[in-house]
């Protein structure tokens, strides 16, 4: 693998053109969020990589793209590991930090936003406990308002 390329600890879904990348800790519920988003009321969604996911930093994009063992599988709690269709590579548009520490009611500037392999990317941290789907719908549906 080049220098500019990782396998990560994340998921990664689809959302129209660009990838949400998910990332936290072992049971912080990155799974349950893919899965939540595949069945939410958005236009297009897809998996693109779950539990494993490689990344690679080109040409000022993200890239990511499944573990080759675990493409199009999701692990579904009570259910076991299920097959799905699945995107083989997509560029990431949106870094979400699930049981993130630094999570704030209202964040600053600075926590907005992730850098990976040298790209700048939006973020969303979402604090331990809290509805990860519901602050991701409400990120994508609406707009800040503003000073």
């Amino acid at each position: 693998m080049a220098a500019d390329t990782a396998t990560i600890h994340a998921s990664a879904v689809l959302i129209g053109p660009k990838a949400a990348l998910i990332r936290g800790p072992a049971g912080s519920g990155k799974s349950r969020l893919v899965w939540d988003l595949l069945q939410s009321a958005l236009p297009f969604t897809r998996l693109v990589a779950d539990d494993r996911a490689h990344i690679e930093a080109c040409a000022g994009r993200l890239l990511v793209r499944p573990a080759t063992a675990l493409a199009g599988m999701l692990e579904i709690r009570g259910l076991g590991i299920r097959r799905l269709p699945y995107e083989g590579v997509a560029a990431v548009g949106l870094v979400v930090d699930l049981a993130a520490e630094d999570a704030a009611r209202q964040p600053g500037q600075e926590a907005g936003k992730a850098i990976i392999g040298g790209v700048s990317l939006p973020r969303l941290a979402v604090a331990p406990g809290m509805p990860s789907l519901a602050m991701l719908l409400a990120l994508l549906k609406t707009s800040p308002a503003g000073n």
